[in-house]
């Protein structure tokens, strides 16, 4: 079984940046994809980024050059950089983990931008 569990969301004004964490715990492939998704009110769950176990990454267009996401293996964590953040980044941001064909994921954290 895999767990994660994220941190990080907040209430951030308009312009400003957050850091979420997501750390996976269980049983772990070395060899998966990490990412993170997002469902606003109302709204379809979307991709936001993701990044391979090899390192490469895949971002959505809304986010591209605000937002950067990273892992670190050993310690089966990814984190997601985001700046300049604007209101309709308001939402659930979920971490997903992918692994011979099964989806894990997150109970979610709450980013809120708003001034």
């Amino acid at each position: 079984q895999v767990q994660l569990v994220e941190s990080g969301g907040g209430l951030v004004q308009p312009g400003g940046s957050l850091r979420l964490s997501c750390a996976a715990s269980g049983s772990i492939a070395s060899i998966n994809g990490m990412g993170w998704y997002r469902q606003a009110p109302g709204k379809e769950r979307e991709l936001v980024a993701s990044i391979s176990s090899g390192g490469s990454t895949n971002y959505a267009n809304s986010v591209k050059g605000r937002f950067t996401i990273s892992r670190d293996s050993a310690k089966n964590t990814v984190y997601l950089q985001m700046n300049s953040l604007k209101p309709e980044d308001t939402a659930v941001y979920y971490c997903n983990l992918r692994q011979w064909g099964t989806d894990y994921w997150g109970k979610g954290t709450l980013v809120t931008v708003s001034s």
